[in-house]
Order: C-alpha cells, then structure tokens, then sequence
C-alpha cells in the first residue's frame, strides 16, 4: 500500500516538471486503499491515542488535498499536450506516463479539438453551419412563459399564433407538449 510519504513525493515530482511523471499503473486504487484504511483510523474513538487519532486525522485530510492537487496538476499537463498534439499532429510525448483513465482522457480531449477544428475548417471554406440546418419553425398553439434552450439560453415568452424557428430538439419538445405545431416549408 501507498503511503503518505510517497504520495507526497509524486505531488512534490509533478510539482517542479514540466513532464507528466511516471507513476503506478495501479496509483488511484492504492491511494484509494490508503485513504479508506486513515479514515477508518481516524474514526475509532479511544481516548488512550488521542494524539495518534488527531495526527492520522490530519494526515487523512493532508492526504486528500494532496492527491487533488496531483490529479490537478496531472490534468493540467494533459490538456497542454492535447494543446501541442492538436498544433503539431504529435501525441506519443509522455503517452506512456499517463494512467489508463488519463489517456481516456487525452483521446476524448484529442477528438473534440479534432472535431473543432474541422467545423472550423468547413466554416473557412464557406459550407452551411450543420447546428443551422437544424432548426424547425413553429407556430404556438398556446402562450407559453420564458424557458431555457438546451444551451441554456432564454426563450420567450410565446403569445398564441406566434411564429418561431427553433433547434429542432426544442421544437420537437413543444410539439410533442401540444405546445406549438410544425410550419410546413415548401
């Protein structure tokens, strides 16, 4: 089992490099054991290792901030290098340091800025935004109060027999609520 002293040791190695640091395949689960046995320590009540209770307290406090502190720093760098593997198409750096949920990570990162880009790309070159060529328009069969679309954005209020051109989900939403109903467009 881990403990404090090494997790302190890997945060104080991420602290002072700029490289992701290597640290065991099987890390988040032995921390996990680490802090699972303090807190039990921490918990028992006997007035006989008072001193021993508090200092295992705070020792599973000290842990906890800690291992978010490792994980953040961890984050951070992950994000950089899905920054310069986006900029120069190299990934392999550090790739190997990184826990099988960090790499989960990195990829998903890797696609979503793929997928940015290539909208972006598609924007240049002047082809139609998709999200548009997703609206609906409606008219309301009822007047409905203010609400919020799925990006979180305020809509309305709606009278009766108002006209609208909303995301098709949202529209969906509000016909299948009897709310409005599909304008046909020829």
């Amino acid at each position: 089992m881990i403990t404090y002293n090494e997790l302190y040791d890997a945060l104080r190695k991420e602290r002072y490099s700029e490289q992701l640091q290597p640290i065991p395949k099987n890390f988040i689960k032995e921390v996990a054991d680490y802090l699972k046995d303090k807190k039990e320590m921490s918990e028992k009540e006997s007035d006989d290792f008072s001193d021993t209770i508090a200092k295992t307290k705070k020792q599973f406090e000290n842990s906890i901030a800690i291992f978010r502190e490792l994980m953040l720093r961890r984050k951070k760098k992950i994000l950089d290098l899905a920054f310069i593997a986006a900029e120069t198409g190299i990934s392999k750096r550090d790739f190997e340091n990184m826990l099988a949920v960090e790499k989960e990570s990195f990829d998903g990162i890797m696609k979503s800025l793929e997928r940015g880009d290539k909208k972006i790309s598609k924007m240049l070159k002047g082809a139609e935004d998709d999200d548009k060529s997703k609206n609906k328009m409606i008219v309301f069969t009822e007047d409905t109060e203010e609400f919020l679309d799925l990006d979180g954005n305020k809509l309305g209020p709606f009278k009766k027999g108002d006209a609208a051109n909303l995301s098709e989900e949202i529209a969906n939403i509000l016909i299948v609520d009897k709310k409005a109903e599909a304008i046909e467009e020829d």
